[in-house]
């Protein structure tokens, strides 16, 4: 007989400034409501296929729309009170499906925190964390669009839920995001991550690095400060090579540098990722290549092209310079201001002359 059990659908909402875990003052808010029990979630597919995960980072989706949340959630910010770019004392704030273990939960908090600390905590943010149930994912959508429509009145409950990739899709298909809410049509702006269980999940080592390509982004857009699509597109570049190659490449810099992780793990990942150096096509140069079945191609070399601009700067030329003057500057002044010559120069030298290197030349630029 199928036994049914009660189980729990909590918001999760942290606050507080940053502290150890000792003593963290993190204000825990939960509001719950009897569900489904979490045994009748789908089996979760096994681990990656042996190639590291890519984290797949969804394009903005402004259908996202909103309505008043019940239980605690941060009040919207007023418009002239606009504190984009600027590192603010605030934690995100976290949701879960009812069938996401609490472990998950503390995990990703956690990654969180040393992404924050070792690039300044940016937002305001929203982690939402979805598991393997399709019904637990409808619910977290019905709460994700209260929120939207508490920060942001004017918008519209339907919409929300209409929109593309929801929560049911991330429990389907697992992956991770990045959706940053910032435009000419809605007064609140911010950042929301959905982590899943899968692809990878909680139990995979991929799962940490992923957490910091993902708050990567946030450091990315948090310095692009218009509200105009197209300002933002040119700024952050079209197709991925340079904000996904950014993301990876420094998530998995910081993880390797994390006390118990491997040594050579960043050696490891890293040559993994050269494998793609064979489905280049002739000619072809990453900065071509768009979102899509070949984006992968643009995320591993893409990284590896951030490793070769530190490598013949520094990392504060990339993470600090180039970021500090992109607004005033645009993409092209700032990058070479920042790296000493043009991206298609340097584009040109990546892939005619650092790419035809033995792997083990190429291995030796990483620290």
């Amino acid at each position: 007989m199928k036994v049914r059990e009660t189980a729990l659908f909590c918001l999760v909402a942290l606050a507080g400034g940053f502290a150890s875990s000792d003593e963290e003052r993190a204000v825990f808010v939960r509001w719950c409501m009897p569900v489904a029990s979490a045994a009748e979630a789908s089996p979760q597919k096994p681990g990656h296929n042996g190639r590291p995960v890519v984290p797949v980072s969804r394009k903005n989706d402004n259908r996202n729309v909103t309505m008043p949340a019940r239980g605690a959630v941060r009040e919207n910010t007023d418009a002239a009170a606009d504190k984009w770019g600027q590192q603010i004392d605030v934690r995100p704030e976290f949701y879960a499906a009812r069938d996401v273990p609490a472990f998950q939960i503390t995990l990703t908090r956690k990654w969180y925190q040393i992404a924050a600390h070792a690039w300044g905590n940016y937002g305001p943010l929203e982690f939402w964390i979805v598991g393997s149930s399709q019904d637990a994912a409808r619910q977290l959508d019905q709460e994700y669009c209260r929120v939207r429509k508490q920060k942001d009145p004017a918008r519209q409950i339907r919409d929300c839920l209409r929109r593309g990739h929801n929560f049911v899709t991330y429990a389907t298909d697992g992956s991770a995001g990045l959706n940053t809410r910032r435009n000419e049509n809605e007064k609140w702006s911010g950042f929301i991550i959905t982590m899943s269980g899968k692809y990878p999940g909680p139990e995979e080592e991929d799962y940490m690095p992923v957490v910091l390509h993902e708050y990567f982004h946030v450091y990315q857009h948090a310095h692009i400060v218009s509200r105009k699509a197209s300002v933002r597109e040119r700024l952050n570049r079209k197709h991925p090579w340079w904000s996904e190659g950014g993301a990876e490449y420094m998530a998995q810099l910081l993880y390797s540098r994390q006390p118990g992780v491997r040594s050579g793990y960043l050696r490891q990942t890293m040559e993994r990722k050269l494998k793609s150096i064979e489905d280049l096509r002739e000619g072809e140069r990453i900065n071509e290549i768009p979102y899509g079945k070949r984006g992968i191609i643009a995320y591993d070399l893409g990284a590896w092209f951030i490793a070769f601009l530190i490598h013949k700067t520094s990392e504060e030329a990339y993470r600090v310079k180039f970021f500090k003057d992109l607004n005033e500057e645009g993409f092209e002044k700032s990058f070479s201001k920042s790296f000493g010559r043009s991206a298609d120069e340097l584009l040109q030298e990546f892939h005619e002359t650092f790419l035809t290197l033995r792997r083990a030349e190429m291995l030796r630029i990483l620290p």
